[in-house]
């Protein structure tokens, strides 16, 4: 792999994690369409550390507070809440993970699931949340769509912001939730994907390029959910569905 193509992918990676497009599913649209065979996974764990490092950095005030409230049984509630929520896709990352690894294979597969994601991104437009609390059941639910979002095509976010406006749940408190669930979702498919790596020689990736990728994806990923935020309070977020709906299309002619 060279610089250009990690700056690439890297780019990739960070407007794709947290808008509601699917970073998975836009991968293998870009490794497909730039002719680029990712051999290992190594890449794969720096640009999603480099997303992680990114969505810390924009909600680290939320995070401070949790952290430094964490004798509060508000606080420990909503901890549990995420916990809990990120059982499911753990779940099915640990039992259906080479069955998923064979959909980044199949472009087709991705067309299909963007085209699901669109649909379901345009129709938050028709709803009227009733700000409902983030409780168990809907942090489950969330964690439900979240772990649907591991087949390439559905959008993590798109998926768990969606449930959340389905529930009730105001699109502020919607976002903000999926996006700390985010947290030890990319930390345990890195982990995942990193115990892959570990002592693969096919991983082995250079200094410079695994650095092009990791800041790219921090730096990119950093804009693109700052701008996802300010479109999720002017109430515009249903327009990622028609880029979902547009982008499936063409993935029948890729």
């Amino acid at each position: 792999m060279t610089i250009l193509e990690a700056f690439l992918l890297g780019i990739i990676q960070g407007l794709t994690e947290f808008l509601p497009i699917s970073s998975s599913g836009h991968l293998v649209i870009g490794q497909e369409l730039l002719g680029i065979s990712i051999v290992g996974n190594t890449f794969e764990v720096i640009v999603h550390l480099g997303t992680l490092f990114s969505v810390v950095i924009v909600f680290w005030s939320d995070i401070y507070e949790l952290l430094t409230t964490l004798n509060n049984r508000k606080t420990q509630r909503y901890i549990l809440i995420i916990l809990i929520s990120t059982i499911p896709a753990a779940i099915v990352g640990l039992l259906f993970n080479d069955l998923i690894g064979a959909a980044f294979e199949n472009i087709k597969v991705v067309a299909i699931t963007l085209l699901v994601t669109g649909i379901i991104l345009i129709l938050t437009k028709f709803i009227n949340t009733e700000k409902r609390n983030i409780s168990v059941g809907r942090g489950l639910l969330i964690g439900l769509s979240q772990a649907l979002a591991i087949i390439p095509g559905f959008s993590r976010s798109g998926l768990t912001i969606s449930t959340g406006l389905y529930l009730g749940i105001s699109a502020e408190e919607a976002a903000k939730f999926s996006f700390l669930l985010a947290i030890p979702a990319i930390i345990g498919a890195g982990l995942l994907t990193a115990s892959k790596a570990i002592g693969s020689e096919s991983a082995s990736i250079s200094f410079i390029v695994g650095f092009t990728g990791f800041v790219t994806a921090l730096l990119v990923g950093w804009l693109s959910l700052k701008f996802l935020i300010s479109l999720i309070k002017k109430g515009r977020f249903h327009w990622f569905g028609i880029y979902c709906i547009i982008v499936s299309l063409l993935c029948w002619v890729i």
